[in-house]
Parts: structure tokens; C-alpha cells; sequence
């Protein structure tokens, strides 16, 4: 079937409780392949702090909220919501568009979310959110302990997308914990993610005829199966360390292709996380024949994985992806 008519139905853009997920927390469109390398001198900037540009606002957020606004959208620090991720959900009942915040207030969510994405992943974003949702006024957020006081984080949530803000509250964990995003274009040319695996599979297409055998594999694991294994997991298909230097670049290029659409702080956070654990050579690569549309070999299904870092991205009938990026204990 083309990759441009195929339709199927997607269970997983049902609300669901994925608290195992949670289990360890703490996840430009085009790069060139000459640019600099992950754990490049010239990234070597602070994760993201309580003083950083997307936090401040959270902090003016939680203190314009009135105390009714804070009964309905603020929670204790360790509260069950925080660990519950789905590709289709609502972290509160009120959307950002309802008259229950004011413009003013709405005007901070956006900042936020200019503040944790680059000038293209805001755009992005914002395009996704309309096309799959209607706009960000239909998306909740919530804040979870006391900004100013303490531990942190303001959780954006909606269809195919979850965004944090902590401050680093969340120990050794990327974006603040797991993130997903996604977009609901089952054109496979249309899908603003499709740039993505289109370069993830230039990595496949570098690789020789033993590499490709080892680097695919036959069923994808679930969408949602992404908890951080730490240094005794057992990962599918291609370690990186297996590459020659050229293809390690190329990798390395890719992963910075697909965090480009996030603050410069949370993508230096990934960098440190992945080098704790003994750096990019750590990483699998693996192509899933499942979910391959139209049967063009263009592996629409492929996950990234290593003892600190999950990168799995679902293509088909449309993009899903979750990423889950920490330190396990």
C-alpha cells in the first residue's frame, strides 16, 4: 500500500497509565554531517537551572495562579501525575484556551514553551499542535511542587506531545524526566517528522551487508517499553562501537539532528548523561521490518538505545516518539 493512502487505526492515541514507564526517570531540521561532534568542547554549557529562562517564567506562572487555579492545576513534587506518560492525554482537566487562565497567563505558557525548544522546534511545535489538536489552547499543563522553594516542574500535555520544565529538579534526567512527541499526518512526505527518519536511515545506508543484518530486526518492541536498563540492559540490534569512525561521526551527527528541536541546556544535558555512560560507542542502533510502509525498505520504525538513553520512534500509520534520557542508580 502507499506510503501516501495507508490509514490504520492507533490504539496507542488512547489516554493510558504508563507508570512503568517511569520506572527509572532520571527524553535545525537539517545538520551537516562535517558538524561538530557530540561531546564537542564548544557544547560544554550548564543543563538547565532554576535561573534559566524557561524556570523564571515558570516561577511567574505559579505566582499569578489564584488560589482556586492552584487547586486545580498544582500538585505535591512527587505526585502520581508526574509519572504517568501516554502519546494522547491531559495532565488537568482545564485547556490553556478555557477561561480558567487569564491572557496574561496564557501568554507565560507560551514563553515556556519558546523557552524549552529552538527557534524551529517552537515552530514545530506549534504547528504540530494545531494540525493534531486545534491549537495550544487545547492543551493542559500542570506545576508540581513550589517553584522558588524547592524541587520543580511544569508538565505540558496533549495529543503526540509532553514537554517538562525542572530546573534540574530531576536528578541525572534529561528534559526533566520522559518526553514524547509526534504527529498525527499519516502522509508519510507530509509528516513533519519524517525528515528524521529519513536521516536515521542515511546511518542504515552507510552500513555494509554484515552491519545491515545485525542492525535490523524482525519486531519492534512496544512504543511505550522504554525504561533506562542502566550498564546491564540488554539492547537490540547494532552497538555503535562496531562502526568505523566515519559511520560513528554520522551517528553522531544524527543524534544531534534529532535533539535539535530542544533548548541548547536540555541538549547538553543529554550529552552529559551519554557520555557518563561511556559515550555514543555505548548506543544500539536497530531497524524494525514491522511497520515498514509500503515495503520500500526505508525502516519507518527505529529505536536508539544504551544504558542511559532511549530514543524510540514509531513511524507508522504516524509518528510517535518517546524518548527517555537518564542516569539509572
Amino acid at each position: 500500500m502507499s506510503k501516501n493512502t495507508q490509514q490504520q487505526t492507533c490504539s496507542d492515541c488512547q489516554g493510558l497509565d504508563r507508570r512503568r514507564f517511569m520506572k527509572t526517570v532520571g527524553g535545525a531540521v537539517v545538520a551537516s554531517a562535517a558538524a561538530p561532534m557530540l561531546f564537542d568542547s564548544r557544547f560544554a554549557h550548564a543543563a538547565p537551572t532554576t535561573q534559566s529562562a524557561a524556570e523564571t517564567t515558570v516561577q511567574q506562572f505559579y505566582q499569578s495562579l489564584s488560589e482556586k487555579q492552584m487547586l486545580e492545576i498544582c500538585f505535591p513534587f512527587d505526585h502520581e501525575l508526574r509519572s504517568r506518560v501516554s502519546a494522547n492525554w491531559h495532565v488537568t482537566k482545564p485547556s490553556i484556551g478555557d477561561d480558567f487562565y487569564t491572557k496574561d497567563q496564557r501568554a507565560l505558557i507560551d514563553t515556556i514553551v519558546r523557552s524549552i525548544t529552538s527557534e524551529d522546534g517552537y515552530e514545530r511545535m506549534i504547528k504540530q499542535m494545531d494540525e493534531d489538536a486545534g491549537g495550544m489552547d487545547e492543551f493542559s499543563v500542570a506545576v508540581f511542587g513550589e517553584p522558588g522553594k524547592g524541587k520543580f516542574e511544569w508538565e505540558l500535555t496533549g495529543r503526540h506531545l509532553t514537554l517538562r520544565a525542572d530546573g534540574d529538579s530531576v536528578d541525572k534526567a534529561a528534559f526533566g524526566g520522559p518526553i514524547i512527541y509526534g504527529h498525527g499526518e499519516e502522509n508519510v512526505a507530509d509528516n513533519m517528522y519524517f525528515y528524521q527518519t529519513k536521516r536515521v536511515n542515511e546511518v542504515f545506508n552507510a552500513l555494509d551487508a554484515k552491519q545491515n543484518a545485525q542492525a535490523l530486526v524482525k519486531k519492534a518492541p512496544k512504543e511505550t517499553d522504554v525504561q533506562v536498563q542502566g550498564e546491564k540492559g540488554t539492547f537490540s540490534g547494532l552497538c555503535v562501537s562496531d562502526l568505523s569512525g566515519d559511520q560513528k561521526e554520522l551517528v553522531e551527527a544524527t543524534i544531534k539532528i534529532l535533539l535539535a528541536p530542544y533548548r541548547e541546556e536540555d541538549r547538553t544535558e543529554v550529552m552529559e548523561i551519554v557520555k557518563a555512560a561511556g559515550g555514543v560507542d555505548k548506543l544500539h542502533m536497530a531497524f524494525y521490518e514491522d511497520g515498514d510502509l509500503e515495503g520500500d525498505k526505508v525502516w519507518d520504525i527505529w529505536r536508539l538505545e544504551g544504558p542511559s538513553f532511549v530514543w524510540h520512534f514509531r513511524g507508522a500509520p504516524h509518528v510517535h516518539a518517546y524518548i527517555n534520557i537518564a542516569q539509572r542508580a
